[in-house]
């Protein structure tokens, strides 16, 4: 079974590449998409619909938003914290459209695009860290029932200093501070792991890349887009790679695909 993961950076404007990529990767089961920023009522269904793809949204106007795209229907899906904890739990951090999850053989799949965070110390940046505390509630309460599960997405942080081209000043950087590293780190202490690093321990391999200043051309890069496990599901991972190639097409997406195949029991 293989899970992409992909930030899109708006689903309509990146339309053509997602069909194309899914075309051109058959053995795909599952692609959970981030940054879709539409409003469900006017997503490009008919589009993968037509395409014979089952779809799962959550969005809104310009801003967020994520989607679950699969070959075969998926079970038990639930949009939002708000699906799982109580609303008065969560509060205000279903207002951004930002977390999805549905069951494929078996495996509970929950599909997460972590704040950004703006800056450091600023009202997003501690935002950020309240979401990430929620979300670890979050997961808590789904491996009580699926102890299988993968969580993907656009994480908005670098975990280590390999995963950063430049990280001499990544201290003070939004998506690398040690507070944000902690609270990611506070999450996949329930026992979750990178399925990425059990295969590629060398640097120089990124998921991001600015816009700016030629970022791509030169690989100055970030590797913040992520698949984590539980343990039985880390000893099925069979491979996780990162495709580079939509980010080299007209107009693309600042992020590119991360993939995970699992064995199948």
């Amino acid at each position: 079974m293989k899970i992409a993961t992909w930030n899109v950076n708006s689903i309509r404007t990146r339309l053509a590449h997602s069909l194309q990529w899914l075309e051109n990767n058959p053995d795909v089961d599952l692609l959970c998409l981030q940054e879709t920023k539409v409003p469900d009522e006017v997503f490009p269904r008919s589009a993968f619909e037509d395409a014979g793809f089952h779809l799962h949204i959550f969005g809104q106007k310009s801003y967020n938003g994520v989607a679950l795209i699969s070959r075969s229907p998926l079970e038990d899906v639930r949009l939002g914290f708000a699906g799982v904890i109580p609303p008065e739990i969560v509060g205000d951090l279903d207002d951004q459209k930002r977390v999805i999850s549905g069951v494929l053989n078996g495996v509970r799949i929950v599909n997460v695009y972590v704040p950004n965070g703006s800056e450091i110390e600023s009202e997003k940046y501690h935002y950020k860290l309240r979401w990430l505390k929620l979300l670890k509630v979050y997961l808590e309460d789904h491996l009580t029932r699926s102890p299988d599960l993968l969580i993907c997405g656009d994480f908005n942080i670098a975990l280590e200093d390999i995963d950063i081209h430049n990280p001499k000043t990544r201290a003070t950087h939004i998506m690398s501070s040690d507070v944000e590293r902690s609270a990611l780190r506070e999450v996949l202490s329930l026992g979750l792991q990178d399925t990425f690093r059990k295969f590629a321990q060398d640097g120089n391999q990124y998921s991001w890349w600015d816009y700016r200043s030629a970022s791509f051309v030169r690989n100055a890069g970030w590797r913040i887009d992520h698949h984590y496990v539980t343990d039985g599901l880390y000893d099925r991972t069979l491979s996780c790679t990162i495709d580079p190639e939509p980010r080299k097409l007209e107009q693309p997406s600042d992020h590119t695909p991360v993939i995970v195949e699992l064995a199948n029991l």
